[in-house]
């Protein structure tokens, strides 16, 4: 929560790595250790627990997934603490998620003989409710006093490399990352086009929207691979996509868009 003012944070439901997730930055902070070999080690963490699934080890497969969202947590809080940010870490950290999700599902349709096309409407889902969070939580941290403001409402361009990293880098990232998230985008902000005209969003209604974070989202598949439930994983992705229309009607009902 050190990305808004103190009056701003909320308890994410997703964000329960933050306590690993700065521990292991404060191991790390004096060393040679950058953000991105931290992003860079929880793809490993991930693709670790990809392997897990396809060898039926879920528990493992379970603790590589949790541990996955605490060292994603960790990119972020070493980068604060070495001030050295970066649009390169910022969507490098995005690509390997959207990869990782759909690796994870192709993993259980594998193991749990799901359609492949039940297994892309179910990532479709995923990445829709993430998309939803992410789009309120921008907001927030836009409008936050002293809050972070390397990630944009809106991603029409790519931005200025900031002194520690190249233009190109960025620029090539920024160019995956919006073919690979800017369908998403597009149908949230087309279905709620004026949440970023809210002056707030209060702390319980984040909350609430924290229940589409993506470490919440991973807890769930953790979960459900322990229940032994890997079949019941894609139709309920696809049936938690209805929070979507409550959250948003929550949303234009109470929190009023200002002109």
């Amino acid at each position: 929560m050190s990305k808004l003012a103190s009056q701003d944070r909320f308890i994410d439901l997703s964000d329960y790595g933050r306590s690993f997730g700065k521990m292991l930055a404060n191991q790390l902070k004096n060393t040679r250790y950058t953000p991105i070999h931290v992003t860079l080690l929880f793809g490993v963490s991930g693709l670790t627990a990809v392997y897990c699934i396809l060898e039926n080890h879920y528990y493992l497969a379970a603790f590589f997934i949790v541990l996955k969202s605490g060292i994603d947590a960790a990119d972020g809080e070493l980068a604060r603490l070495k001030n050295t940010p970066s649009y390169t870490g910022r969507y490098l950290d995005s690509v390997f998620d959207i990869f990782l999700n759909f690796f994870f599902l192709s993993a259980v349709c594998y193991v749990s003989e799901s359609s492949f096309l039940t297994t892309l409407g179910a990532f479709f889902c995923i990445q829709l409710q993430g998309t939803l969070y992410n789009y309120y939580y921008v907001i927030l941290r836009n409008k936050s006093v002293g809050g972070d403001t390397t990630s944009k409402v809106f991603e029409y361009k790519s931005p200025k490399a900031l002194g520690n990293e190249s233009q190109k880098s960025v620029d090539i990232l920024f160019k995956i990352y919006t073919i690979v998230y800017g369908g998403f985008d597009k149908i949230i902000h087309a279905i709620d086009s004026d949440a970023y005209k809210v002056k707030t969003f209060p702390n319980w209604f984040m909350t609430l929207v924290s229940l589409y974070g993506l470490g919440f989202q991973l807890l769930l598949l953790a979960l459900m691979l322990i229940a032994k439930k890997e079949n019941l994983v894609m139709p309920f992705f696809i049936s938690y996509s209805a929070l979507i229309v409550l959250l948003i009607v929550i949303r234009k009902t109470l929190f009023k868009a200002k002109n």
